[in-house]
């Protein structure tokens, strides 16, 4: 039997069920879009959305087709009018009033976004953001943007930073009578730029670096090329990537974890709030380590003779700079050893003081119940504590605290007959000693070291002393700071590098960067001898 041929569907049949095909298809792709955004909206709010300062704001866009988007920022860190203006206003309102509204309804609606709407200047990529939350949630925590656009895998990393920030200041720490006024702010951004002024050369480097596994705070990395040492910018970077820390709040925590030596009592790496003195190491060859959060630099390497400059010995004449160095390098001595001593000659070496003096001394003495050292103790942790009290407590009251306080106690202690007037003599003669040396740090060395003198003269006399005195030179001769030594330039001594150790000669002369320091580039001043 011949079989009946099956009735042809009509054309417009035909058509009618491929186009509820095709509309299937895409009512199928625009399910797939709305569930790879909708699923990390769900994953994001989960793992970080419970925070009300984690801001996720969901959007429309487009005419033709609309696309769904989604804006994650923090609020408090992120530049909200930046965000207004930069992304939502440009996506929500003028892409409207553009010609190019049937692009949207492409494919290529994420590269129609990064060509022709965001106007920020930092954008990124985060190529298949599903599998990478984790730079995603750093970029978010860290000041920055996250667009999310519905059916592709790009994440859009819009640099929106805009916390509330100190402004530019003078140092607290570091006041100059001549000099620059300005100084480091806990922004790193702000610390870049104002190195990035005073140096205006393609060859000037920030390496960024993130330190700490859950502040994951920004490190940056500054040297000068060919005039920074490889070698020294390379042990940099290896002690700076071995730091396995919760957090750095601080470039004090660096400190101590790159720091060559711990159990010493001097610095080996310097720390400044001043930029011109930043950049002053820069260009002697030395690695600047900028840390985000702080407004305290760190340099290395840091000599000895490092600390008992001032960046205000340049602004100066060259006599006038070598005077106050030999005048910071005596008082440091002072500072050091005067107590000792004054506690050696009075215990033991009596016979090395004139007569009438000597006659004083012990008129002074006679209804004091406690030996020379009892005294020199008792009042140097009074001085010390007096000092701490004055740095805590409020402004206001901390300098008339420490003021009053000293006179009222010293001669209170004076009157009642338990410490001597010229045992305060030396006790004030040394603390205010102390406060010549330019940097905090070392003077808190050497207050640390005049009890261990104290001790040493109180016990063996003189001899102690010069005993005490040979063991710290052998220790500062031992210690290394990134490598070099500590002493450097008079151990080993450098001869041309003694044009700016204790003596500063003129700056047409000083042509050359330390010699262990700098890398090749080891001219510094090109010019000879101005003619008069």
């Amino acid at each position: 039997m011949k079989k009946i041929p099956k009735p042809l569907i009509p054309r417009n049949k035909w058509e009618e069920n491929k186009s509820i095909k095709d509309d299937n298809n895409v009512l199928h792709q625009k399910e797939q879009k709305n569930s790879l955004l909708s699923d990390a909206l769900k994953k994001i709010k989960k793992d970080i959305g419970h925070s009300p300062d984690i801001i996720i704001r969901e959007a429309k866009i487009g005419t033709v087709d609309i696309v769904n988007i989604a804006v994650i920022y923090v609020d408090g860190l992120a530049d909200k009018d930046l965000i207004h203006h930069t992304i939502l206003q440009n996506l929500m309102v003028d892409l409207r009033e553009t010609r190019l509204q049937e692009e949207i309804s492409t494919e290529k609606v994420a590269q129609f976004i990064k060509e022709f709407s965001l106007s920020a200047g930092e954008l990124e990529i985060i190529i298949n953001y599903p599998t990478n939350y984790e730079k995603m949630y750093e970029t978010i925590l860290s000041g920055d943007s996250i667009l999310l656009v519905d059916g592709s895998t790009e994440a859009f990393k819009i640099g929106t930073k805009g916390w509330e920030g100190r402004g530019v200041e003078e140092p607290s720490s570091e006041q100059l009578v001549r000099g620059p006024k300005d100084g480091f702010t806990e922004n790193i951004r702000t610390n870049t730029s104002l190195i990035r002024r005073r140096i205006n050369d393609i060859n000037l480097v920030f390496e960024p670096i993130k330190v700490g596994k859950r502040s994951k705070t920004e490190v940056a990395i500054t040297y000068i090329n060919e005039v920074a040492n490889d070698k020294i910018v390379e042990e940099v970077r290896e002690r700076l990537a071995k730091i396995d820390i919760d957090a750095i709040l601080e470039s004090g925590y660096v400190e101590a974890l790159i720091q060559d030596e711990t159990y010493t009592p001097f610095p080996t790496v310097y720390n400044t709030e001043r930029p011109d003195a930043v950049v002053g190491g820069l260009l002697e060859g030395r690695v600047a380590i900028l840390v985000d959060g702080t407004p305290f630099v760190l340099v290395v390497p840091a000599l000895f003779i490092h600390f008992m400059q001032s960046s205000e010995d340049y602004y100066q004449r060259a006599d006038i700079s070598t005077l106050i160095r030999l005048l910071r390098v005596g008082t440091f001595l002072l500072s050091l050893l005067t107590p000792a001593a004054f506690i050696a000659v009075t215990t033991y070496h009596q016979e090395m003081l004139p007569t009438t003096l000597l006659i004083s001394l012990t008129a002074q003495r006679e209804g004091v119940p406690f030996p020379a050292f009892i005294e020199a103790v008792f009042m140097e942790l009074t001085f010390e504590i007096l000092r701490e009290a004055g740095v805590r407590m409020p402004r206001a009251v901390g300098a008339a605290i420490s003021i009053v306080g000293a006179l009222v106690l010293g001669q209170a202690a004076v009157e009642a007959g338990l410490v001597s007037a010229t045992m305060v003599i030396v006790v004030s003669l040394t603390a205010i000693a102390s406060f010549v040396t330019p940097k905090f740090n070392m003077a808190i060395s050497v207050r640390m070291l005049r009890f261990v003198f104290m001790v040493l003269a109180a016990t063996f006399g003189l001899f102690g002393i010069i005993i005490g005195l040979i063991i710290l030179i052998a220790h500062l001769c031992s210690l290394r700071s990134f490598g070099v030594p500590y002493l450097l330039p008079f151990a080993p001594f450098v001869l041309k590098d003694q044009k700016d150790a204790i003596i500063r000669l003129s700056i047409w002369s000083m042509n050359t960067r330390p010699k262990l320091v700098s890398g090749k580039d080891k001219v510094k001043e090109r010019t000879s001898k101005p003619s008069p």
